[in-house]
């Protein structure tokens, strides 16, 4: 297996709170990772991870045999212009309607650093009993799916270690029947946009106007959502608050 970056070994932060947006995903473990991609898996990481933890990313490798490679970066993205990785706390999701301007995500969107996030599910509020509930979000069939983020890399001044870190792209999701379900009263409802086996090579080489053009909303035939507070991955709420 590929050792553990030293900067993805432990957090540095605690989990944000549950009424935020994607907060907490369950990435896809080593074992489907090596399954999806044909590649050696990365070192184990944590089984549930939240803005400065570790996870999988995949990106495109143009050297390789399959023209792919895996590696273990920081869930919430840090541009090389910041002067610590704290502000990973708040860009773990990037709007494409504004990835394209944010100071944050600019760089990574322009350049063209695209990725995929292998996941098992991911975690949102539920409001409609009055109060966040967290919902789990995952494929009908259980097998894991695809995201499609940005990553970028960041030099740590204090270490001199490269940090890769990545940030999930979220569209619209007014009135999907499964999405649109989720976030606070009165907020925009949001969506990750899942991306097919068959389009990961078309994203991890698209064109910013070609990417534009493959953001999709989530197929409802494939996917489901059911309330997570009776699975084992799920965090007590109080962990959030």
């Amino acid at each position: 297996m590929q050792p553990i970056p030293r900067q993805c070994q432990q957090p540095w932060s605690r989990p944000p709170k549950l009424s935020a947006m994607c907060v907490h995903i369950t990435p896809a473990r080593p074992t489907a990772v090596q399954r999806m991609t044909g590649l050696e898996p990365v070192q184990d990481y944590p089984a549930e991870s939240f803005p400065g933890y570790a996870a999988p990313i995949i990106r495109a490798d143009a050297g390789a045999a399959s023209g792919l490679k895996v590696d273990l970066a920081l869930f919430g993205l840090i541009p090389g212009w910041s002067k610590d990785r704290y502000i990973g706390r708040r860009t773990y999701n990037a709007r494409t309607e504004t990835v394209a301007e944010k100071p944050s995500y600019r760089t990574a969107w322009r350049q063209r650093h695209f990725c995929l996030v292998p996941l098992g599910r991911f975690f949102e509020p539920c409001w409609e009993t009055g109060k966040a509930v967290p919902w789990s979000i995952h494929r009908q069939d259980g097998e894991p799916f695809t995201v499609a983020g940005i990553w970028d890399r960041w030099n740590d001044r204090a270490t001199g270690e490269i940090v890769v870190s990545f940030s999930m792209l979220t569209i619209n999701a007014d009135g999907h029947p499964i999405m649109g379900r989720f976030h606070r009263p009165g907020d925009e409802r949001r969506s990750l946009v899942v991306v097919p086996r068959r389009a990961w090579h078309d994203w991890l080489t698209a064109s910013t106007e070609t990417a534009r053009a493959m953001l999709a909303e989530m197929p409802v035939a494939e996917f489901t959502s059911e309330s997570a507070m009776g699975l084992s991955s799920a965090p007590a709420q109080a962990s959030f608050l």
